[in-house]
């Protein structure tokens, strides 16, 4: 007897027989391309220089019970649907505080009541979970998870980003599961700089200035932004690199050095770099060295809008508010249109008491 079958209820019968657990009532073929019922998504967050990208498929809950009814509590789950879930590092970073180093990595859950296990699998070509071996894991984390209104379909979002972390969150059915992911990002931005300076931006006098700068500005090597900042220099001798270096003598302890450098690097800037540097100072605390330059720089010429400023700010620091109202209001009046605005919020501030030297 021959028993007629519609081709696509007997492709259904026969791909579930191959694969458990489907994720919705009609399958895909193993043979030729078709739409993903549990669509791909990719998410990628810079954080310093390092991306981390997450590579995943979508099932939604459609009204099943998932944590702990189709996903049995204590058994390895595949964190998504389809082919692995898989999660890039381009740098080495720390997940939950534990190394983990640059590659692409299999991401496996094993989901229970009150902790999941969080897999990181050497193996990251697999489909799904079915041939998982934790003889392959390269880290595994324990998170707590959250309860959250409901959530049809699998999502994983980069919650929190902060300069030197973010916390990668999978959100499905009713539950949140967050891990923290830090990168030591000073580090390496200061060796990819290394590697930067190799290149065609050598030639240029900012490229050294900015590498200096970052080593400085992050309490990196001092020694090395002072090699940084006496190649720029070299190259074309400014205002900007005889500061920095000035500022790299200074973490080194060579306060007469620094002293000498900082008055070269004073002659050769105008008046508005040094008024900008002399704030860096002031937002750094250094009220004191602040000072002393407004007082230097203020004589270079006392009826330009920066003197004016300088002016200002001396007579704050004096407790003299009614001057510093005075030159601020002649600041404003000769100030062009891009800074009449600032030179304005601080005319405002000072007639309120507030001390703009904090």
């Amino acid at each position: 007897m021959i028993i007629a079958i519609d081709s696509r209820a007997f492709r259904s019968l026969l791909l579930a027989a191959l694969v458990t657990k489907p994720v919705a009532s009609h399958a895909q073929s193993a043979i030729i391309t078709l739409p993903d019922v549990s669509q791909r998504a990719r998410s990628t967050q810079r954080i310093g220089l390092t991306d981390i990208t997450i590579d995943y498929h979508r099932p939604a809950v459609a009204g099943r019970k998932i944590f702990g009814a189709l996903q049995p509590y204590g058994e390895v789950w595949r964190a998504g649907a389809n082919y692995n879930t898989t999660i890039e590092v381009t740098d080495s970073v720390a997940v939950e505080g534990h190394p983990l180093p640059r590659g692409i990595y299999g991401l496996h859950m094993i989901p229970n009541a009150s902790s999941w296990i969080i897999i990181f699998s050497k193996n990251a070509t697999s489909w799904g979970s079915f041939t998982y071996d934790s003889t392959e894991d390269a880290l595994r984390v324990v998170v707590k998870p959250q309860t959250i209104s409901p959530q049809d379909i699998l999502t994983y979002e980069f919650d929190e980003p902060r300069a030197k972390s973010v916390v990668l969150t999978m959100r499905w059915e009713r539950v949140a599961v967050p891990i923290r992911i830090d990168v030591d990002v000073p580090r390496l931005v200061a060796a990819n700089l290394r590697n930067q300076l190799r290149g065609r931006v050598q030639t240029e006098w900012q490229a050294w200035e900015e590498a200096a700068n970052y080593l400085l500005e992050n309490g990196l090597s001092s020694d090395e932004a002072l090699r940084y900042a006496n190649q720029s220099i070299q190259i074309e001798d400014r205002f900007e690199n005889e500061i920095t270096k000035s500022r790299a003598l200074a973490a080194l302890q060579r306060t007469a050095e620094a002293r000498t450098v900082q008055t070269k690097a004073l002659s050769l800037g105008t008046q508005a770099q040094v008024y900008t540097f002399t704030r860096t100072l002031q937002r750094l605390g250094q009220q004191a060295a602040a000072m002393e330059i407004f007082r230097s720089d203020v004589q270079r010429d006392p009826n330009s809008v920066y003197g004016h400023l300088e002016a200002t700010r001396l007579a704050v620091a004096a407790h003299d508010f009614d001057k510093a109202i005075k030159e601020c209001a002649a600041a404003l009046a000769i100030a062009p249109p891009d800074l009449k605005s600032a030179v304005d919020a601080i005319l405002s501030q000072l007639k309120q008491g507030v001390d703009i030297n904090r």
